[in-house]
């Protein structure tokens, strides 16, 4: 494969990257032209949300294509149109050849959420002192356990360890959270997502752990729960508040996840009129709110 890397202003990324993607780049990606210098600079943006600009001032804009004179075709087509005035040319080099599925492999290890419980991808080895294994590969759906407000949703499970009788997962992604539960004991798990794709990657995950879920579209999820788990972010959750919390059981828990520190006093209050809402743990700006429906 051959790179071909542009430099132009942040006004034009969207452009220049659209157009590249047009003309059958196998990739692009943007950097900051003036990385590893004293003009250096970060986009920061909030956990889990789009960085507030497309680039920097001068960013480099870098396509991938299969061989060298297609990407020397790019780079005339770009070149040409009117907008592209202050674009230029950097390089136009061959990309070394690596094993790219290793290299992707190698930048997931296991992840740790108690001493005794782990998610382990399926090409890596067990750490001795696991006594509980969930295998889970990154995939199109969203939850791998990397990111904060999953691990807390597992820890808390993990440390309830209660064979719950029926689980609802509202928002499952890839179902990590209702495999933990599985996992730990419970059953009857309804695993819901407005996404198709997760709907279908709860399933083969649930599969390969060797437990047994109920994935379906959000219309699954009907009456009460010992256990209702969303892990979603906060504006989501509190349009949720009045659906979520009909669904808890009279002595059941709710676990709400994907809320930033600052959101806590949003949340507690949307839920006010049904459930009181606690944080129970903390991570990395993110909070784990839980609540219990009186018995």
């Amino acid at each position: 494969m051959f790179e071909l890397a542009l430099v132009c202003r942040e006004a034009d990324v969207e452009i220049v990257s659209d157009a590249l993607m047009e003309i059958d780049a196998l990739a692009v990606s943007v950097e900051d032209a003036d990385a590893d210098t004293d003009a250096e600079h970060a986009l920061f943006g909030e956990p889990g949300m789009p960085a507030p600009k497309a680039g920097w001032d001068r960013s480099i804009v870098k396509a991938l294509f299969p061989s060298e004179p297609e990407a020397t075709e790019a780079a005339t087509l770009i070149l040409a149109q009117d907008w592209a005035e202050d674009v230029h040319v950097q390089a136009i080099q061959a990309v070394p050849e690596q094993d790219w599925v290793r290299l992707t492999q190698s930048q997931f290890a296991p992840v740790e959420i108690t001493p005794e419980f782990w998610i382990v991808p399926s090409w890596h080895e067990a750490p001795p002192q696991a006594q509980r294994i969930m295998r889970l590969d990154p995939g199109l759906a969203f939850g791998t356990g990397t990111h904060p407000t999953t691990r807390m949703c597992l820890r808390w499970i993990a440390r309830q360890n209660q064979a719950w009788p029926r689980v609802l997962d509202y928002g499952c992604g890839s179902g990590i959270l209702a495999i933990g539960a599985a996992l730990h004991g419970a059953k009857n798990i309804d695993a819901v997502d407005i996404d198709p794709a997760a709907v279908t990657s709860s399933r083969d995950n649930a599969a390969a752990n060797g437990v047994t879920l109920n994935p379906g579209l959000p219309e699954l999820a009907q009456g009460e729960y010992p256990l209702v788990i969303a892990n979603i972010l906060a504006t989501p959750l509190k349009l949720l508040a009045p659906l979520l919390s009909a669904h808890v059981a009279p002595g059941g828990h709710l676990i709400l996840a994907g809320i930033l520190s600052r959101q806590a006093d949003d949340l507690k209050a949307a839920y006010a009129p049904w459930l009181a809402l606690e944080v129970s743990d903390e991570e990395d700006g993110w909070i784990l709110m839980t609540a219990r429906r009186p018995a």
